[in-house]
């Protein structure tokens, strides 16, 4: 029972690094209705830019190069949605060709940080930590970090898109991008703001990924692509709540099942789950109208 526990308690540091990253990439297919394959290797160079900030370039403190490094991934995004699939998604009316780009673009991106930083693990610069005992969990300082920084942000998701102008706006774009602008919106500012929020919020999946594992290297955004994908569409592509609890139940399942299982498994409990909830809910959890 308290293997059981302690495996619980790695399930929600896990489903914070996850919901991080699944609410970024929902929130980027919400308004452009496209999945990014390159996701993994946004997080992965996010996470690096945060390593040049702690250790290379100006030794900052891991909490404060993740902010900086996380800005830089948004602006980056950003940069290739303007330059890269704006082009390709006006030229091309079926996001067929957009997917490919994007796959193209993870394989690119894969070998330029590893050509940059290599391929050894690396890790951040941060204080060896004592694990501290909270009720029947075990967890360090920086994991209740995560964890609370998770929290922090999807309150501030849910507020900007209930109570904000900008998230309303969001919220139309993602219903029907046409009558959005026959509207007023200006969905060009909206894409552009979406991209950078997404963008940010995969360099800092990245960047907690690193921190929680304690590893760094150039396909670990790649590797966990996978889960996350396995996150968004449990709970329904397109739906940000969904996201929220897909990532929730993909995280504790995966960890939880470490404790009865050979651990060297638990990510593909994510992929079974992911074709049970095919089987019998194709649409998620929380599917939205529309995004089947």
């Amino acid at each position: 029972m308290a293997q059981f526990w302690l495996s619980f308690g790695f399930g929600l540091v896990t489903a914070s690094v996850l919901a991080i990253a699944a609410v970024g990439l929902s929130l980027q297919f919400g308004i452009t209705n496209y999945i990014n394959f390159a996701y993994g290797d946004f997080m992965a160079l996010g996470a690096y830019l945060t390593y040049e900030l702690n250790t290379s370039f100006l030794h900052w403190d891991v909490w404060v190069a993740l902010v900086g490094g996380s800005l830089l991934m948004g602006v980056i995004a950003v940069l290739l949605n303007r330059f890269l699939f704006s082009p390709f998604a006006r030229r091309f009316e079926k996001s067929f060709y957009v997917l490919i780009v994007t796959f193209g673009l993870s394989l690119i991106m894969l070998n330029v940080v590893d050509s940059i930083w290599g391929s050894n693990v690396r890790a951040y610069n941060m204080k060896i930590e004592q694990v501290l005992h909270i009720g029947p969990f075990l967890l360090t300082r920086n994991q209740l970090i995560v964890m609370a920084i998770s929290v922090v942000l999807m309150g501030l998701v849910h507020v900007m898109l209930k109570t904000t102008r900008l998230g309303k706006s969001m919220r139309a774009m993602s219903d029907n991008t046409t009558l959005a602008m026959t509207s007023g919106i200006d969905t060009k500012r909206i894409t552009t703001i979406t991209w950078f929020l997404s963008g940010t919020l995969a360099g800092l999946a990245g960047t907690v990924l690193g921190i929680t594992e304690g590893n760094l290297t150039p396909a670990s955004g790649e590797l966990f692509l996978f889960v996350i994908f396995a996150a968004v569409i449990v709970g329904g592509v397109g739906s940000i709540y969904g996201a929220m609890a897909g990532a929730v139940l993909i995280g504790l399942a995966t960890e939880v099942s470490a404790a009865f299982i050979n651990p060297a498994y638990k990510l593909d409990i994510a992929f079974v789950i992911l074709i049970l909830t095919l089987l019998f809910r194709p649409n998620g959890l929380f599917a939205r109208p529309g995004r089947a």
